[in-house]
């Protein structure tokens, strides 16, 4: 796509919302143009909070894993103090890889020329320095990125400007209370490449108009359409809740709980980036990194609230996930495709409780892409 293609996708987006009718999806090329996804990862992903996994996963000082974001190398640790960082991955001195994988490590080296750094990020030892140069590294540290816990999600800012994440939540951590979600044991998690948009991702997780069709042995029991019910949001978060039929037995592990929270799916996003599924006894989140207009990089993990469920409990709630997501994510690639297609158009949108939570989306994104831009 061209400049000019990408500045008419940008001007039928603030046409339609300027209409007076049902709110529209976005225009297709919204999905699938790479100047409009150029634009997305500067106004959004490297100005916005993004989730990085759960801060139990690297539970001891010492614990670390490492990921690529928006071609970022960043390595998660626990230092000494026991305080999780967020630190860039590229020795100080030629630019190489520190780290790699995930595990446990009382100092990382880098494997080009030994230079090793604390767990803290600040430098160790550089072999062999010569005065000169060790005069040079009395500050010299791997970069600390601006990072903050919140509900036991590790998130990380590309900007230093930006305003912190967590007043922004408040009317949701109201929500989540007795749900105790920071608290919860990470059992499970990956990560995967999907063949969609991210905002698709986004969308379809938000929303609870697809459930009974796309996921009719897997959530429809659980979770009909005809149930949900959307949450008022706010500005960096939307959300919904999936209530159980009666005659649905849901397993309860955790007695704070209201009779209501017992009997129904929790679910919210954390903009622009993380989707959550909150229940009684389990949590999953997926944290989602766009690679390109038609991928999306998706790391997500499964928590549950009984530290002692049996290793075979624990798989057939996994098991139960990654069949949910292969019919999310062979829904996702037709959805794609059909975005690319010249017949494409921005179709009405349905009824709040079916996907009002894509409104909010939408308006988060308007908020952000169609003000900021130059």
């Amino acid at each position: 796509m061209t400049q000019n293609e990408t500045t008419q996708t940008i001007r039928l987006w603030e046409t339609q919302r300027q209409t007076d009718g049902a709110p529209l999806s976005l225009p297709p090329k919204a999905y699938t143009d790479p100047g409009f996804f150029a634009l997305e990862v500067e106004s959004l992903f490297r100005r916005q909070w993004l989730c990085l996994g759960r801060v139990d996963e690297i539970p001891a000082p010492g614990d670390f894993f490492t990921l690529d974001l928006l071609d970022e190398p960043l390595l998660v640790v626990r230092g000494d103090d026991h305080c999780v960082r967020v630190l860039s991955n590229v020795c100080r001195h030629r630019n190489t890889i520190v780290a790699s994988g995930s595990g446990n490590a009382r100092r990382f080296v880098c494997p080009y020329h030994s230079w090793s750094y604390h767990r803290d990020g600040t430098l160790d030892r550089a072999p062999n320095a010569t005065p000169d140069q060790l005069a040079l590294l009395d500050n010299c540290r791997l970069e600390c990125l601006r990072s903050e816990i919140w509900q036991g999600f590790i998130y990380v800012n590309l900007d230093n400007e930006a305003s912190p994440l967590g007043p922004r939540l408040t009317a949701l951590d109201i929500l989540l209370q007795r749900y105790h979600t920071d608290t919860m044991h990470q059992v499970f998690s990956t990560q995967e490449t999907w063949a969609t948009n991210w905002k698709s991702l986004i969308e379809n997780f938000m929303e609870g108009y697809h459930l009974s069709t796309v996921h009719p042995e897997t959530l429809a029991p659980m979770a009909p359409t005809r149930l949900c019910e959307k949450l008022d949001g706010g500005l960096d978060w939307t959300g919904y809740r999936a209530h159980y039929p009666e005659n649905f037995d849901a397993e309860v592990d955790n007695p704070d709980l209201t009779l209501m929270e017992q009997r129904c799916s929790t679910l919210f996003s954390v903009l622009p980036g993380q989707v959550v599924s909150q229940r009684a006894n389990m949590l999953v989140y997926l944290a989602l990194q766009p690679l390109n207009a038609n991928e999306v990089c998706v790391r997500w993990g499964l928590s549950v609230y009984d530290r002692n469920l049996s290793a075979g409990q624990i798989d057939q709630f996994v098991d139960g996930w990654k069949a949910i997501n292969r019919e999310d994510h062979s829904i996702l690639t037709r959805v794609q495709a059909g975005l690319r297609s010249r017949n494409a158009i921005a179709g009405p949108l349905g009824r709040s409780d079916h996907e009002g939570t894509v409104i909010d989306f939408h308006n988060y994104l308007a908020r952000h892409l169609l003000t900021r831009r130059n």
